[in-house]
């Protein structure tokens, strides 16, 4: 087929016309400078190291291109990024080269300040901690929190070795038991209280906060005093005052069968022979209850010989 340099020269026309009037347009277009503040992307960390601490998060670049291109710049379009593939543990200094500044077509990075960034980095480490759950509010009026259970109770976690080290625990988000009446379970997120350090794994935690009634105090009057390991030879002692009153403290129902009678007050005269004596009123410890006061907390025991 013979060729023929006029066939389609209407679109060749319009596309000529088209091409010139991009050119013209760019061609009019003034050149102009523009500072703006970009954020920095670390690449290729190494994984047995860690940054520590606050790591530079962005930086300022003086960038050139034509007005109506800056114009339509969209945050992120411009980033500064850092390549750690050759760090090593300890204070590095890492340079952000302009040419390293990733941007659209047509965008020029003139300079980067700062040029340099420091970077404190340290081996990784991992470590396995408690989680401890947090409450917030008081369950209702004569109910308390008894004890808390998280599951899973420990959990994986990572970081800089230094800050590694110091963190004893992970923290939930707090349980809310406020007027609470019975146990509280809730699904909660885990998190670490230093920023630097973070779970291996996110993960949530079962937590099941114990709500109990509420222990109340009672006031035993008139609880003899008796003599324990009274000596050979010694007549029966006589003790001033001969009763005590005991302020206890137990859950209700273990209080209810609890009467004066019923607890042993008692003096240890272990080696003492004939005298007179002032000596600590002493209550034997009991699963029911919980002493907090006696009144008197001392007697006067006088000890005599048998005749």
């Amino acid at each position: 087929m013979a060729y023929h340099p006029f066939r389609h020269l209407g679109l060749k026309v319009v596309a000529l016309a088209c091409a010139s009037l991009l050119w013209l347009t760019v061609a009019g277009e003034h050149i102009v400078e523009r500072n703006l503040r970009v954020p920095v992307e670390f690449r290729n960390l190494p994984q047995q190291l860690d940054i520590v601490g606050d790591r530079p998060e962005s930086v300022d670049v003086r960038v050139r291109g034509s007005s109506a291109l800056l114009s339509r710049l969209d945050p992120g379009e411009v980033v500064a990024v850092v390549d750690l593939q050759q760090a090593r543990p300890g204070s590095r200094l890492f340079h952000v080269r302009p040419e390293e500044v990733r941007s659209p077509y047509g965008v020029e990075v003139a300079q980067v300040v700062p040029g340099t960034l420091g970077i404190e980095l340290e081996l990784l480490a991992r470590r396995v901690v408690p989680v401890i759950a947090a409450t917030e509010g008081d369950p209702a009026a004569g109910f308390v929190v008894g004890p808390i259970t998280a599951e899973p109770s420990m959990v994986e976690i990572e970081g800089p070795e230094s800050r590694v080290k110091k963190l004893v625990s992970a923290m939930t988000e707090p349980i809310v038991v406020s007027g609470a009446r019975e146990n509280v379970r809730d699904v909660v997120a885990v998190g670490l209280i230093d920023s630097a350090v973070r779970l291996v794994k996110a993960q949530d935690v079962t937590v099941i906060v114990e709500v109990l009634p509420a222990p109340i105090e009672r006031e035993l009057r008139g609880v003899l005093v008796r003599a324990r390991n009274l000596g050979t030879g010694l007549a029966a002692p006589k003790i001033s005052p001969a009763s005590v009153t005991l302020s206890v403290r137990g859950r209700r129902e273990a209080l209810a069968g609890v009467e004066p009678e019923t607890v042993d007050a008692f003096v240890d005269l272990t080696g003492l022979g004939p005298g007179q004596y002032t000596l600590r009123v002493q209550v034997d410890p009991s699963q029911h209850f919980g002493v907090a006061d006696i009144t008197p907390a001392v007697v006067v025991v006088t000890l005599r010989a048998v005749k």
